[in-house]
C-alpha cells in the first residue's frame, strides 16, 4: 500500500511539471496514469472515534426526543363546490398537545383558509387533519378561537393515550439570553428542531389577522413558514411560548416571535370552556392610536364614537367631535384606567374585557377638559356578539 501511495505521489508530481508544458484542457499520459492508480485505491475511509456528546448537545437531543411526541402537523382543506373537482389543501402548520383531554393548541391563522393581514376574520378550513409524531392522522375540529390573540384550540379525535401534553413553564420568569428551542414543521418538513436564545421580552406585534398581540417573546431560533403554532421550549423542555410569526425578508429566517405561555395558560382554558372569549358591549369606539398620538394622546384611550342608546351614551361618555371639514372641534374623553388598572391603549382594554368579562358595571377614570373624574358604565352582553373587534 505504501509503495502504491509513493508511486501515485511521484506520478502526480511529475504530471504537475509536465502538465505546465501542455495546453490547458488536455490531459497528459502521466495524468491519465495517475488517475488510474488513484482509482485502484478507492475504498471507504475509516471512521474516526468521537468523544461523548457535550452536555448541551445531550440535553438538546433528549429535549427533542421527549418533546416531539407532543408536536403535531396540521393540514387544512377546503371542500370544492364543484363535485368533479378535488378538494384543495389550503395550508399547513404546527401545533402541540395541550392536555390529556385531546386538545391541541395552534395559531388561529393556521386553521384559516386565507388569513390576510389587516383584512379581519376569514373563514376556517372545512376539514382539519392532525398528524401525530407516530405518523398517524386524525380528524380535528376547532372548538375554541380568539382572533385577538391568534389562538385556536382543536379537539383531535385520536386515542387519548397517543396524546402527550407538554410540561408548562412560566414566561414571567424568562430572562433575555437564556436558551430557547423551537419544534415545528417548516415548509412541510415534520419535526424540525431549531435553537437560539430569548432575544427580547414584552414585544408587541401585529398578528396575521391585523390584531396587536402584547407581551410577546422575541427569539433568534429559526422560525419559518409552517412553524406557526408550534412550541417554543426552554432548556428543561417546558413550554414557554407558541411560535406565531417572523419578521424578515419574505418572512423567512428573520426575527421570530412567540405568544408567551402565561397568556396561553390564561386564554386556552377559557376557549375550551366557552368556545370563545366572552364579549361585552359598552357601545363606544376607540380612536386609532396613530390618530390619537397626532392629537397629543400617548397614554389611555380616546373615545372616537359613541353609539346612541348604548351603555356608553347613557353613562355620558363624550366622543371626538369634528366639523364638516374634518377639523377637531373638541377632543373625546380619554380613558385613563379601567377598574383601577391603567389603560395603555385600546388593545389592552379590549384584552381586559375579553379575558375577564365584567358583570354589572365598570368604572373608568376619564380625562375631560383637563379634569379627571370617574365614570360608571353598565356592561351588556350583545345579542349578536361583535367578535374580536378593537371597538368596545
Amino acid at each position: 500500500m505504501r509503495s502504491q501511495v509513493k508511486t501515485l505521489g511521484m506520478l502526480l508530481a511529475l504530471s504537475a511539471v509536465l502538465g505546465a508544458q501542455q495546453k490547458e484542457g488536455k490531459i497528459t499520459t502521466r495524468e491519465a496514469e495517475a488517475i488510474k492508480v488513484a482509482r485502484k485505491g478507492a475504498k471507504p475511509r475509516p471512521v474516526a472515534p468521537r468523544p461523548p456528546l457535550l452536555a448541551m448537545e445531550q440535553n438538546a437531543a433528549k429535549l427533542f426526543r421527549n418533546a416531539k411526541q407532543s408536536v403535531v402537523y396540521i393540514t387544512s382543506i377546503v371542500r370544492s363546490a364543484n363535485p368533479v373537482m378535488d378538494d384543495t389543501p389550503s395550508g399547513t402548520g404546527s401545533g402541540f398537545v395541550w392536555d390529556d383531554q385531546g386538545h391541541v393548541v395552534t395559531n388561529q391563522h393556521v386553521v384559516n383558509t386565507d388569513a390576510v393581514k389587516g383584512q379581519g376574520p376569514t373563514d376556517e378550513a372545512d376539514v382539519l387533519n392532525v398528524t401525530l409524531a407516530d405518523g398517524k392522522t386524525y380528524k380535528a375540529q376547532v372548538i375554541g378561537r380568539s382572533l385577538s390573540y391568534d389562538i385556536a384550540v382543536l379537539q383531535v379525535f385520536a386515542p387519548l393515550e397517543s396524546l402527550k401534553p407538554l410540561p408548562l413553564g412560566k414566561s414571567t420568569e424568562l430572562l433575555v439570553g437564556q436558551s430557547t428551542y423551537a419544534i415545528g414543521n417548516p415548509y412541510g418538513l415534520d419535526h424540525t428542531l431549531t435553537s437560539g436564545i430569548v432575544s427580547a421580552l414584552n414585544r408587541e406585534i401585529s398578528s396575521s389577522l391585523g390584531n396587536a398581540i402584547r407581551g410577546v417573546i422575541q427569539t433568534d431560533a429559526a422560525i419559518n413558514p409552517g412553524n406557526s403554532g408550534g412550541p417554543l421550549l426552554d432548556s428543561a423542555g417546558r413550554l414557554i411560548g407558541m411560535n406565531t410569526s417572523v419578521i424578515g425578508p419574505g418572512n423567512k429566517a428573520g426575527i421570530g416571535f412567540a405568544i408567551p405561555v402565561d397568556t396561553l395558560n390564561r386564554v386556552v382554558p377559557l376557549l375550551i370552556a366557552r368556545g370563545q372569549l366572552e364579549p361585552v358591549y359598552l357601545g363606544f369606539t376607540a380612536l386609532i392610536p396613530a390618530y390619537a398620538r397626532a392629537l397629543g394622546v400617548t397614554h389611555g384611550v380616546m373615545v372616537s364614537d359613541v353609539e346612541a342608546d348604548s351603555p356608553a351614551s347613557r353613562a355620558g361618555l363624550q366622543p371626538l367631535k369634528l366639523d364638516r371639514e374634518g377639523r377637531v372641534v373638541s377632543l373625546g374623553d380619554i380613558l385613563l384606567s379601567y377598574q383601577g388598572t391603567p389603560i395603555l391603549n385600546g388593545v389592552q382594554l379590549f384584552d381586559l374585557l375579553e379575558v375577564d368579562p365584567p358583570k354589572g358595571a365598570v368604572v373608568f377614570e376619564v380625562l375631560r377638559g383637563g379634569q379627571v373624574s370617574k365614570v360608571t358604565v353598565r356592561v351588556e352582553v350583545p345579542k349578536e356578539p361583535k367578535k374580536d373587534k378593537a371597538p368596545v
